[in-house]
């Protein structure tokens, strides 16, 4: 039995994954509107009616804007822990009591030979954490949203198959950047966001003998732009002994367009 996904969108304005195996299939956030979503999934072929459920990852609009409307509309599973409820209360509407699972951090669940396990990471959310998912010997690894990568973290996510992996932005256009000094300083906290070169330097520590891929992931619209991304994170990793397109392959999500549909 294989799994496949596809990053259906990522970036500061909106994120959404898709994982499957031939039994059940999950959405990783709904950071689009309903009618965005529904497009994005016509590119790869798929039906939000036939998902298995939503898993959330943190309250955050960029990854919750479509989550009501879907979970009305199509009557989906929607798990997330009970602080990331809490938070999310008035910021989705109504959605059935027989719909909401909770959905702990630094636990698993199982759905037939799939096995999804949550951790935790650094972000300015009520309860943020991102997911593993098993699939026989594949491990795929979705992780966003963090403001550093904690030796904990690496432990859970070491020497995965392929990773979604954040590369948010390039410090020297941050602070050059137009954005106001507490945002700026919010996003390069402990709470913020990955940096190219950060990202870089966790790869390095996590990269295993299978590891395959790394998709760059939650770019910033302003400050950051896929070949820098690329490039900074491509000559940190050589500071390591590490080669791009020789252990492992980097490759870019867009904010709009799905990756294509790939077996891990």
């Amino acid at each position: 039995m294989s799994m496949h996904f596809s990053v259906l969108a990522s970036g500061s304005t909106g994120n959404a994954i898709f994982v499957e195996n031939e039994e059940h299939s999950f959405l990783v956030d709904a950071g689009f509107s309903g009618k965005q979503m529904e497009g994005l999934f016509s590119q790869i072929g798929r039906k939000i009616e036939d998902l298995s459920g939503i898993l959330v990852t943190h309250e955050h609009s960029d990854h919750i804007k479509g989550l009501g409307v879907l979970a009305r509309k199509y009557k989906l599973p929607i798990y997330a822990n009970q602080k990331t409820w809490n938070a999310m209360d008035g910021l989705v509407g109504n959605i059935d009591t027989e719909q909401k699972f909770t959905f702990d951090m630094e636990t698993a669940k199982h759905f037939g030979g799939m096995s999804i396990e949550s951790f935790g990471v650094s972000h300015d959310a009520a309860e943020p954490m991102f997911y593993v998912f098993h699939q026989g010997e594949k491990k795929l690894v979705l992780m966003t949203d963090t403001g550093y990568v904690s030796d904990r973290m690496k432990g859970i996510i070491a020497n995965a198959d392929t990773y979604v992996f954040e590369s948010n932005h390039d410090v020297g256009m941050l602070r050059m950047g137009r954005y106001p000094w507490n945002i700026k300083r919010r996003i390069l906290s402990d709470v913020g966001h990955v940096s190219n070169e950060d990202a870089a330097i966790a790869m390095a520590e996590v990269a295993g003998d299978r590891t395959k891929n790394f998709y760059l992931a939650h770019l910033s619209l302003d400050n950051n732009m896929k070949d820098l991304a690329r490039m900074s994170v491509s000559q940190t990793l050589e500071t390591k002994g590490i080669l791009v397109g020789e252990q492992f392959d980097l490759l870019d999500t867009d904010p709009k367009v799905p990756t294509p549909l790939v077996a891990v």
